[in-house]
């Protein structure tokens, strides 16, 4: 008896494992239910849609762009010698002819007084070669002369003309090299860093500082092949026959790097001759008025131009597309609300707005705020955007 009750003892024992695993079982089958419950209640993301617009718009081209000087003048003398004076203050404002630079002029104005002493002599003998000849034509007329002797002096004449016009040549770059002295400023513009100072030796391949006119001043920006036939098509349509020939066909427009944009509108002067193989552009230059010189050589702009027009482009805001490794998505949320990705393909950005070009229709309501929080179809609570495309 005693033994039987040893043995149910062990097997209630036994079974409290067991009963311990069922309950618990029972409780997380519980608590799922409860959680699938409470998902169930929860209401659907709110979001904001925009209707995707259908409009012509017009397409710019952008392109970042290089300025620089309409003419630079690198200023270099044209003798040698030591820089004695400098004229101008950096940064200025010169005149074309302007001395920019002195150099020491004492060597030229003994070379050129040589050179007046020399033509002096030349002429002296010169003059007295042309008596001689007047005194023996009438004594060899009248047999009293030998006539070698005429000739004689004739040809000493003719010697002596060539040597004053030598020496009048020399006297000339003599004084020429004198002038050369004063370094001016072949043009009228803004004259840079001097690269030489007060007391160095100077000669013709030195580079004393650089004069750029920026009045007007130039952009360079590349272009594709696709962009360069795009505008050259717009001047065409307006009855040009080149883009050098757009000044009103095709203006261009000057972004700033602080994101201003420069009041005065500019015209393409320059085409280079063809497109580099290496990066399939071509080579543009436009100009810009710059009265009170604020462009500068050596700064960064955005050059903006009209390349067409686009009839009947969809649209949709900049905050409705997403992009996710290389390609570009929206979601779209359907009469039933119910909110799914789609990829679509766009196309050129417009202010604040984007092209697309396929995968949405005119009229279907994208999500603009919280579209990132939609990775599978989904069932959501839109509100109309009322911020539109900004």
């Amino acid at each position: 008896m005693r033994f039987s009750i040893f043995r149910v003892q062990a097997a209630e024992q036994a079974a409290l494992p067991l009963l311990a695993l069922i309950l618990s079982a029972a409780l997380v089958l519980a608590g799922c239910k409860g959680k699938q419950a409470q998902q169930s209640a929860m209401p659907p993301l709110e979001v904001a849609v925009t209707a995707a617009q259908q409009r012509d718009v017009t397409v710019y081209g952008e392109w970042v762009g290089n300025l620089d000087g309409f003419v630079n003048a690198q200023i270099q003398p044209q003798v040698s010698g030591y820089l004695i004076r400098q004229n101008y203050r950096e940064g200025q404002a010169v005149h074309k002819g302007e001395a920019l630079f002195e150099i020491d002029a004492r060597p030229f104005q003994a070379a050129l007084e040589q050179a007046q002493g020399q033509l002096v002599q030349a002429r002296a003998q010169l003059e007295l070669a042309r008596i001689n000849v007047r005194r023996d034509e009438p004594l060899v007329a009248a047999h009293a002369l030998a006539q070698s002797q005429l000739d004689t002096d004739r040809q000493q004449a003719a010697q002596f003309e060539g040597v004053v016009k030598s020496d009048e040549a020399a006297v000339r770059t003599a004084e020429l090299n004198l002038g050369w002295t004063q370094v001016r400023s072949l043009i009228a513009g803004i004259a840079g860093k001097a690269n030489v100072q007060v007391g160095n030796l100077v000669n013709t391949q030195t580079a004393l500082t650089t004069v750029s006119q920026v009045n007007p001043i130039k952009a360079f920006f590349s272009i594709s092949e696709q962009e360069y036939l795009a505008l050259s098509d717009s001047a065409r349509q307006h009855g040009k026959s080149d883009l050098l020939n757009s000044k009103q066909a095709v203006p261009l427009e000057l972004i700033l790097s602080d994101g201003s944009s420069y009041p005065l509108k500019g015209s393409i002067v320059f085409v280079d001759r063809g497109v580099d193989n290496t990066t399939g552009t071509i080579t543009v230059a436009g100009s810009f008025a710059n009265p009170q010189n604020l462009l500068r050589p050596g700064q960064f702009a955005k050059v903006r131009a009209m390349t067409g027009m686009q009839k009947g482009a969809i649209l949709v805001p900049q905050r409705a597309v997403l992009e996710q490794q290389g390609k570009h998505m929206v979601v779209v949320v359907d009469k039933n609300n119910m909110a799914t990705p789609r990829l679509v393909e766009v196309g050129k950005q417009i202010g604040t707005e984007w092209i697309v070009l396929s995968g949405l229709n005119a009229g279907e309501r994208v999500v603009t705020e919280g579209n990132g929080k939609i990775q599978v179809p989904m069932p959501v609570h839109p509100v109309a955007d009322n911020a539109g495309g900004r």
